[in-house]
């Protein structure tokens, strides 16, 4: 085992609780519940026995995971990952390691091929196709079924991995595996495949996404070119490794690591919320309150389309003027001009919102739905549902909101599966 500091920035290092091919896991005697881990320059393939010292990888190597999985919590994923330490290592939190990789597969490349014989190199998978191996380098990580990781009946602690684990991580897999898709695209990179794993928080028993995410973790080819690739397949593929072929290895590590610092940018997003009147304001409030869960800036403005509707036009016109992509939320009861003006004077889409009251409310909804011809606002009867709806079109063009949409879309997934664990629990 390779010797390492006691101490590292004021934290004290405790046992070595694992060491694999390319880290080190210690313990941190002083944080419980956390895990201190430490990468090597170290590159290998092949179930190890293609191994070379790489200076610098370690460096790269935890510059990329770490900006992986900021990027990842950030969209809500629940991973393991606290914070960066070092240049070479990061703290999260201590897990019991599922013993299984899972893998989602865009693109038929590589090792697919092999398996399958006949599917021709390209063939897309739509959905995607997600296969799961047990990690075993004596049989070179075999491939298991789901019936195989049920049968397994793996538990950590008190924690019994089930069928609706199994499930939840699967789902977790494609998620994650799409998020990155489209943040990689919005570089003009094809994400091909790529694994992860999965380990049970030894505190609280979460299932949480684990170890690294980094240049071994995928195959990623710019504009799509296979020739073009920047993964470890590029090392995989060498014959005889030299010197020069380890320094080309370790600049496409550090063109990856640079590019995931481009995965986050502030969102060029914007909803602007007209409201008829300052008793309009609770409602519009909500809207701002949802919109900051998708990162998306949102502004309150009070304006009446039916009192001084040059006004309105007006404070339309500032926010056209700016290039910053709006969604227009109009929030007006009884008879709702709002909407209607707006959608007939700008080009940015409008959302109808109005408060719905127990007295009139099912009439003034009309002024809402029946709109005159030539005019395209919809109408939703929720704060909530207009922020969605908003962060929906937005996530057409932006990577950063569709994440958010798409980890709320599985959280709710998961929540109606626990629910139903609770009034069933031996199902």
């Amino acid at each position: 085992m390779s010797a390492t500091p006691k101490k590292t920035n004021g934290m004290r290092l405790g046992d070595l609780i694992i060491e694999g091919k390319t880290k080190q896991v210690f313990d941190l005697p002083d944080h419980p519940g956390q895990v201190y881990i430490l990468s090597k320059d170290r590159i290998t393939a092949g179930d190890g026995v293609k191994a070379h010292n790489l200076e610098g990888k370690a460096v790269i190597s935890t510059d990329t995971a770490c900006k992986v999985f900021e990027y990842l919590n950030n969209a809500g994923i629940k991973t393991h990952f606290i914070r960066r330490d070092k240049d070479n290592a990061f703290v999260a939190r201590k897990c019991k390691m599922i013993p299984i990789e899972w893998v989602a597969r865009r693109i038929a490349t590589g090792s697919f091929l092999k398996r399958n014989p006949g599917v021709p190199e390209g063939f897309r998978f739509a959905p995607l196709k997600l296969e799961t191996f047990f990690k075993d380098d004596a049989n070179h990580d075999p491939q298991w079924s789901q019936e195989q990781l049920i049968a397994a009946n793996f538990q950590f602690g008190n924690v019994k991995i089930s069928q609706k684990d199994i499930d939840l991580l699967t789902k977790t897999t494609a998620t994650v595996f799409e998020i990155l898709e489209r943040t990689w695209s919005s570089l003009d990179c094809t994400l091909v495949d790529m694994k992860v794993e999965y380990g049970v928080d030894q505190e609280t028993g979460e299932l949480l996404l684990s170890d690294l995410i980094d240049s071994d973790s995928w195959r990623l080819w710019p504009s799509g070119d296979k020739r073009l690739m920047k993964d470890k397949q590029v090392y995989r593929n060498l014959q005889e490794v030299t010197d020069k072929d380890l320094e080309k290895v370790k600049t496409n590590f550090s063109w990856v690591a640079e590019k995931v610092g481009e995965f986050t940018k502030t969102p060029n997003a914007r909803i602007a919320v007209f409201m008829g009147a300052a008793s309009d304001m609770v409602y519009g409030q909500k809207v701002q309150k949802e919109a900051q869960n998708f990162g998306i800036d949102c502004d309150l403005r009070i304006t009446s389309a039916h009192k001084q509707t040059d006004q309105t036009l007006k404070i339309a016109a500032q926010y056209e003027s700016d290039g910053v992509p709006t969604v227009f939320v109009a929030i007006a009861g009884r008879s709702n001009g709002l909407g209607p003006v707006l959608s007939g004077n700008t080009t940015y889409p409008v959302i109808n919102c109005p408060p719905m009251t127990p007295d009139w409310g099912a009439q003034d909804v009309w002024s809402s739905l029946r709109m005159p011809s030539g005019l395209g606002c919809g109408t939703v009867l929720t704060p909530e549902a207009a922020a969605i709806h908003a962060a929906e079109i937005f996530a057409l063009s932006n990577h950063q909101v569709w994440s958010r949409l798409r980890v709320r879309q599985l959280n709710t997934w998961a929540r109606l599966i626990k629910d139903d664990s609770k009034i069933n629990p031996e199902l």
